[in-house]
């Protein structure tokens, strides 16, 4: 079962990687509301977006992207897996979304946006790093920490009757 739940975290790391890579198809200012203020500020300036697209942007991706990531790990783990109760809903959750985490920490954000070009948006370099290291620290307290509150707080829900 644990193989299962970890390639079912891969499956959902993979769903990240694949709404980025539509994010950035055009060029990374279409995900420019996943970067700093001072980047988000550069690229108006630049008059490569607007404040308003920004936010459109964002909103969008919160739409699709949470309640999304919600319905594949509730599918998985009481749908496909069959979990039963608190327990086994939440560890199963726990490993799922701490895969993803994982992913978007190491591969998305650590190579990626780190290492490669395709997150770059021109005229914005000299604030590079986009992911500093003050940001680093607080994804992945929230990927620790934060997961385990999701997952806890979807078991709960999924075994309220």
């Amino acid at each position: 079962m644990l193989l299962q739940v970890i390639l079912e975290g891969l499956g959902l790391g993979a769903l990240l990687v694949l709404v980025c890579a539509v994010g950035i198809r055009k060029g990374a200012v279409g995900m420019v509301h996943l970067y700093s203020p001072a980047v988000q500020q550069r690229c108006v300036k630049l008059g490569l977006t607007t404040h308003e697209k920004i936010k459109r942007n964002s909103l969008i991706f919160k739409a699709v992207c949470i309640p999304g990531y919600i319905a594949y790990v509730l599918v998985c783990v009481y749908g496909i897996n069959g979990a039963k109760g608190f327990v086994q809903g939440f560890w199963q959750l726990l490993v799922i979304l701490s895969v993803m985490n994982l992913m978007d920490r190491l591969l998305v954000d650590g190579y990626w946006v780190g290492h490669t070009n395709a997150w770059t948006i021109l005229g914005t370099e000299d604030l590079k790093p986009y992911i500093t290291a003050k940001d680093k620290q607080k994804k992945w307290l929230f990927g620790t920490v934060g997961m385990a509150v999701i997952a806890a707080a979807l078991a709960t829900m999924m075994t309220v009757q």
